[in-house]
């Protein structure tokens, strides 16, 4: 019999497991079969976190892991991330499943057993969950490879924290080449356990970096006239640049322009020669994200020059926004309902944070998953030192990788 499309239940929703031969069941079994030592790995992981490209004891549990599956790794890419491909049934597409293995320069204060053992770092992102939930849907998909098209790539990244980016570090070391599509996942503890949300459109936003000196001429604080005030500069500077965001920017285009770092003079009674400043840009798209430099250069070099003053203007581009492709969250809605038999949250993120996973997403058709991993009777957040997030999404996590690999390399 040929296999036929998701009946509709009468408010609209897919009948779990309504497909002919749905994989749901299988895919449950495969990866329940490994909750446990997942969880294990995670603990493991969560007690000697490692920051940054510093990523060396876990790059080898994760190889360690994949050898045990049967895969064949390749490590130091991008100095510490480590590769594996999956080879499936039939020629087809390469979809890569991306996870981030980097922890937090922050003391943990859990009290959990498996608390970090290393002073001063701390998983308080859940990059431990999601090394963790790769490494469980690596073991799923090794299973299904011979009902598959084309490869898996799974790709464990160091440096997701860090201003150096480790996407960036393994894109140059060949990670993306020949790829068709893309797929990564965070946890949410913001979500209730075992509910997923998609993104249309950005994810993220943009992440740029400046730094601004204004150049002046150094005097006495009693004699202003004979000087030029670099700080009274800066400072019509800086509001003047607020005005990128009140004024220049299309409302639905918005950004957020902080400045977070301003120094200038030694002493009380010195008018300094120069006044720095930096911070960040953050965009959701590439066109605000264009005007907003251009805009900042203009203000920064023409507000100084009416004060007789200098602008050295640094503009640094750091990721750009992560861009869901829309076709790939249409399918990812169908089979993650089909998988759990809940409608996945679809909606337009208003996130201003960044994710380096973005260098992916704009060389090839991409999607991030959230997953929920809220804990009961708690109200945590990512980058807190208390962090407690529901080890439950790791195993959700897994599924829903393994389900949406099913459905692109069918």
């Amino acid at each position: 019999m040929p296999a036929r499309g998701p009946a509709l239940r009468a408010d609209g929703r897919i009948q779990m497991n309504d497909f002919a031969n749905d994989p749901g069941p299988e895919i449950e079994t495969l990866v329940r079969r490994v909750e446990a030592r997942m969880i294990e790995i995670r603990r493991d992981i969560h007690a000697h976190p490692e920051t940054g490209f510093d990523t060396v004891r876990t790059a080898a549990k994760v190889a360690d892991e994949l050898r045990a599956i049967g895969l064949e790794p390749r490590t130091g890419v991008g100095r510490t991330g480590v590769m594996a491909e999956i080879e499936c049934g039939a020629p087809g597409p390469c979809l890569i499943l991306r996870a981030d293995m980097d922890a937090l320069p922050i003391q943990e204060m859990t009290g959990l057993p498996f608390a970090s053992t290393v002073p001063g770092k701390m998983h308080a992102c859940g990059h431990d969950l999601h090394t963790s939930a790769l490494l469980g849907a690596a073991h799923a998909l090794k299973a299904l490879a011979p009902q598959l098209r084309g490869t898996v790539r799974l790709i464990f990244q160091p440096a997701e924290e860090t201003l150096e980016s480790g996407a960036a570090a393994m894109i140059a070391d060949g990670a993306a080449e020949g790829a068709d599509m893309s797929i990564a996942f965070h946890n949410r503890p913001e979500l209730e356990a075992g509910k997923l949300m998609l993104n249309r459109g950005a994810g993220t936003a943009s992440s740029d970096e400046f730094k601004v000196t204004i150049r002046g001429k150094s005097g006495h604080a009693a004699r202003p006239h004979a000087a030029n005030d670099p700080i009274i500069g800066a400072a019509h500077v800086i509001t003047q640049l607020q005005t990128i965001i009140s004024r220049e920017m299309d409302p639905a285009l918005s950004a957020v322009l902080t400045i977070g770092h301003i120094v200038g003079g030694e002493t009380q009674n010195i008018i300094p020669d120069d006044c720095m400043f930096e911070g960040t840009a953050r965009c959701r798209s590439a066109e605000s994200r264009d005007r907003v430099e251009e805009s900042f250069r203009r203000i920064c070099t023409n507000a100084a020059a009416a004060m007789n003053l200098e602008a050295e203007v640094e503009y640094v581009r750091g990721v750009p926004a992560l861009i869901n492709d829309d076709a790939m969250v249409d399918r990812a809605a169908i089979a993650l309902e089909a998988q759990f038999g809940i409608s996945p949250i679809v909606t337009e993120a208003k996130n201003f944070g960044a994710e380096d996973f973005s260098l992916f997403s704009e060389r090839m058709p991409s999607i991030q998953i959230l997953v929920g991993a809220r804990t009961p009777g708690r109200h945590d957040r990512v980058h807190n030192s208390d962090y407690q997030p529901n080890e439950s999404c790791i195993a959700d996590s897994a599924i829903a990788l393994t389900r949406m690999a099913r459905e692109l390399l069918s």
